[in-house]
């Protein structure tokens, strides 16, 4: 008798989807194939006529990378062998099986152990039916082209776990009419999410992946760092914040489609044309993205957000947030690149300072604070008019704070050396454009607020860029580093923050040390 296995026992998952084609067909074959592994059992199931067997081809020759393979039916063969990069693959047709002991004398349980294996009439062979760990079911649709499949997949054991991601994506896809799509994979941020750009035809979108983060260890009153630093875990902050933006006229992407449970999207595609020209900032592309930051500062906006009958509140972006990121310094930076041992004393002191300088500003009226608002994430819409050329995108970790924060984020970019000239400038501007909107503007009070905001941010990035090279071993981060030094010097150059100057010059001297 054929073996059961163990995995006929696990409970199923299962997903359910429709195709308009055979070239969706193909296309879902093409998807699901890097899954795949040796000793995989995947039973094809379904009337006669559904395209079973054009489903195994179509998967034998996407294992097999030969597009224009040869493979026939193995009705009257019972088994026909492939051998691919990676492992040997059999496809096999019971159809004709008279009895299951067959099987026996064609060695079938040594060959799906060293193979993957596909099975047309797996219901011909009971016990090898028990063993699959993957079923796809094939059906006609009616009411739909001739060649349009309602495909149902189902899933147990180990195999469930392996393919979630990638099913989830495909019937979301599905579902919108994009399964066909051709897929290029977009660099991603110093996050987990990441994306890719889906081409069908003349149409483009782009296809977010943001799966929850892991939560990470809890670091005080039983909460983690995320929760602390109030960054967001679900797609929701997303949308709702985009359909915020386009409401008040800021060019946000358009949501064509979420499945926030899945952390899935597919938004509007704003190009590859940022705001930078040969590598450096582009002064007339950098004005519009100010001039986006004084409109929306322009107007009250209120802390919780309505969108598709729901609402979504922003986090409050104060005192606890703020001291929680800029202790990635003494967690990170501190002890990799100050030569100094920090006392009990001198941190207590490092977080009094802080707290005395933030506190005042809290004071002030906060706004919507889309915290990432620097070059990685603003696109330049050439077809557009005004400001709404600026595209804006990274928006999930939007917080109620103060309007300094974004204005820093943007002229004191992470990733791209901003001119002290060009900083100072566009900080007129932007005054220019706020007094305008609003005559009681108080400059000198802005950038009081500039000053603190900014050396927070930089001072909280040191950390990150050097956690992001110790913990999750991406390097290239740390070439950053001279000129964020470079920033925090600006700040601590304002008055206010001499008590934050002096701390630094005692304990990480090395920040005032000028790149040669």
């Amino acid at each position: 008798m054929i073996r059961q296995s163990a995995a006929s026992l696990q409970t199923s998952t299962q997903w359910t989807f429709d195709v308009v084609d055979e070239n969706d067909t193909k296309a879902f074959a093409h998807a699901l194939a890097p899954a795949l592994q040796l000793g995989d059992i995947v039973t094809l199931s379904g009337d006669l006529g559904v395209g079973k067997t054009a489903f195994a081809r179509a998967l034998i020759r996407a294992v097999t990378e030969e597009d224009h393979l040869d493979v026939p039916s193995p009705t009257f063969t019972v088994v026909q062998t492939y051998e691919t990069k990676k492992f040997p693959l059999i496809h096999c047709d019971f159809y004709r099986l008279r009895d299951p002991e067959e099987l026996i004398e064609l060695g079938f349980d040594e060959l799906s152990d060293e193979s993957l294996t596909l099975v047309e009439w797996a219901s011909h062979a009971p016990d090898v039916e028990r063993r699959a760990a993957l079923d796809i079911h094939l059906s006609l649709k009616s009411g739909t082209h001739a060649d349009g499949r309602r495909i149902i997949v189902t899933a147990k054991g180990a195999l469930t776990d392996r393919i979630e991601p990638l099913m989830d994506v495909i019937t979301f896809l599905a579902s919108q009419g994009w399964l066909n799509a051709e897929h290029q994979r977009i660099v991603g941020d110093a996050s987990g999410r990441f994306f890719e750009r889906v081409r069908q035809g003349d149409k483009t979108a782009i296809l977010m992946h943001a799966p929850k983060p892991p939560a990470g260890p809890v670091l005080r009153d039983g909460k983690t760092y995320r929760s602390l630093a109030r960054l967001s875990d679900t797609l929701s902050s997303f949308v709702a914040m985009a359909d915020a933006l386009r409401n008040i006229g800021i060019s946000a992407p358009e949501i064509y489609a979420a499945r926030a449970d899945k952390g899935l999207a597919l938004v509007e595609d704003f190009g590859s044309d940022g705001l930078l020209q040969d590598g450096a900032p582009a002064p007339e592309k950098y004005r519009e993205a100010v001039s986006v930051l004084a409109r929306l500062h322009a107007a009250d906006r209120p802390q919780v957000i309505r969108f598709d009958h729901d609402s979504y509140r922003l986090p409050a972006y104060d005192l606890e947030p703020l001291l929680t990121e800029v202790g990635l310094f003494l967690e990170w930076y501190h002890p990799t690149c100050s030569q100094s041992i920090l006392t009990d004393e001198s941190r207590t002191e490092f977080f009094k300072i802080w707290t005395d300088l933030i506190e005042p500003c809290l004071q002030d009226q906060q706004t919507w604070t889309l915290r990432d608002y620097h070059s990685p994430n603003l696109f330049w819409l050439e077809q557009r008019a005004g400001d709404q050329r600026i595209g804006v995108i990274d928006i999930q970790d939007a917080v109620y704070g103060h309007a300094a924060y974004d204005l820093a984020s943007l002229l004191q970019d992470a990733r791209v050396p901003i001119a002290e000239s060009l900083e100072l400038e566009l900080i007129k501007y932007y005054a220019d454009l706020c007094e305008a909107a609003n005559p009681s503007f108080a400059l000198d009070h802005f950038l009081h607020a500039y000053a603190i905001y900014g050396a927070q941010r930089v001072t909280k990035i040191l950390g990150i860029f050097v956690r992001l090279d110790q913990r999750d071993h991406k390097p290239d981060y740390l070439k950053h580093l001279p000129h964020m030094r470079t920033y925090l010097r600006r700040n601590l150059s304002y008055p206010a923050l001499a008590p934050l100057k002096n701390w630094f010059l005692r304990w990480s001297p090395e920040l005032f040390e000028l790149a040669p």
